[in-house]
């Protein structure tokens, strides 16, 4: 996916994507970057703030502003009973790394193999378990105060292992692939991130300090007691995972990834940029930016909680829909390998693929444009000034 810096400086700013319940496939989000995140950090898990809140590990996000920057790992109360937090996770897609979102769901699916500690050791989790509408800790993982918090046990985890590498697939990275289990666990009914989520997240981009460029992998903040709150129950980076190589000067988000000398590809024939607007698309709904929305600012501040719950809204709808296209798309992947398209059919496929993924953020674009311009501030028309009645010539 290639994206321009003047394209992307035409649309919208976004905030990041707010998943809706009834989400049905774990998918990439559309973030695709040239050089994968730096190792994970060594850090201790905060104490559990409260009954019932589960554990979502720290990880890099990226952010084409600041690079790469740490989400830190944190308590958060799940979106219902019985749900689990499948990690979200870096995984080389054959041209970039593509970040796969989280999700909850009353399993743990596959999240690349990464060893993100605290009772994900890359394969399903071993840090608690649901019990008659209750969450039951296993304390050889979890940091839990068992004076307040009595569903708690003890059994030992041995790590699958000891590697801080923070991606799955490409050059150095976890090589790991998702059984058929867990494979069913992604096609089953589950939600993506909660609100608290999409706020912890929206923190840790905006703080400078968590940028892998200014921590050289050592974050400052490493996990917190609860989302969003950076400042009480903070808990700080033991060590950096691993030596952090800053990416080459010409390294920039939506190029293709080649590992090691491989030449690139013909340059393709693109539109000159122009002043007009037009919808983030790639070639696969897997490979669309995600859909953001500028803050709300009207100055009055039940005006902006309103606005910002229509922009959650209309973010989630169209999170859904690029989550039924790319499993539509990803089931035709599938089809073609397995009936052995040829050439021809594959060229077909691919570019109905483009066809549709245009369509869909077209229609996108122009939702978020007149969101925009509903929300946009109205200017009062201006009453003529009175003026005094004409004198009558005498």
């Amino acid at each position: 996916m290639r994206t321009t810096i003047a394209i992307r400086s035409l649309l919208f700013s976004f905030v990041l994507l707010v998943f809706s319940h009834g989400a049905f496939a774990q998918i990439g989000v559309g973030i695709s970057v040239n050089f994968g995140p730096p190792a994970l950090p060594v850090y201790e898990q905060p104490i559990c703030p409260t009954d019932g809140y589960l554990w979502t590990p720290g990880y890099w996000a990226y952010d084409d502003d600041g690079g790469y920057y740490w989400v830190p790992g944190t308590w958060v109360e799940p979106p219902q009973v019985s749900f689990l937090w499948t990690p979200g996770y870096w995984g080389w897609g054959g041209n970039a790394f593509l970040f796969h979102e989280g999700y909850w769901g009353p399993e743990v699916g596959f999240y690349g193999g990464i060893n993100y500690g605290f009772g994900y050791g890359g394969v399903g989790y071993e840090g608690g378990r649901w019990e008659g509408g209750h969450f039951s800790y296993n304390t050889y993982v979890n940091h839990v105060n068992t004076t307040i918090i009595h569903n708690t046990y003890n059994t030992t985890v041995t790590n699958v292992s000891e590697t801080h590498v923070s991606y799955s697939g490409g050059t150095g990275g976890v090589e790991a692939r998702p059984t058929s289990q867990q494979e069913s666990y992604a096609n089953e009914h589950h939600v993506g991130p909660v609100a608290a989520q999409t706020q912890h997240v929206q923190a840790a981009r905006s703080n400078p300090e968590l940028r892998a460029s200014a921590n050289q992998g050592k974050p400052p903040i490493a996990a917190t007691a609860k989302p969003g709150d950076f400042k009480t129950g903070v808990v700080a980076t033991r060590q950096a995972g691993g030596e952090y190589k800053a990416p080459p000067a010409n390294a920039a988000r939506g190029t293709e990834a080649r590992p090691g000398n491989e030449a690139p590809p013909a340059t393709e024939n693109r539109p000159e940029n122009t002043t007009e607007a037009r919808p983030n698309t790639g070639n696969h709904a897997s490979e669309v930016q995600p859909h953001k929305f500028t803050p709300p600012n009207t100055g009055n501040a039940s005006t902006d909680k309103k606005y910002q719950q229509q922009q959650d809204k209309l973010a989630a709808k169209q999170t859904q829909d690029h989550q039924k296209l790319q499993q539509q798309q990803e089931k035709e992947h599938q089809q073609a390998a397995t009936k052995n398209y040829n050439d021809t059919q594959k060229q077909q496929m691919e570019q109905q693929h483009t066809q549709q993924t245009q369509q869909v953020e077209q229609k996108h674009a122009t939702q978020q444009k007149q969101m925009e311009q509903r929300q946009a501030p109205r200017q009062t028309a201006r009453k003529p000034e009175s003026r005094p009645p004409a004198e009558k010539p005498h």
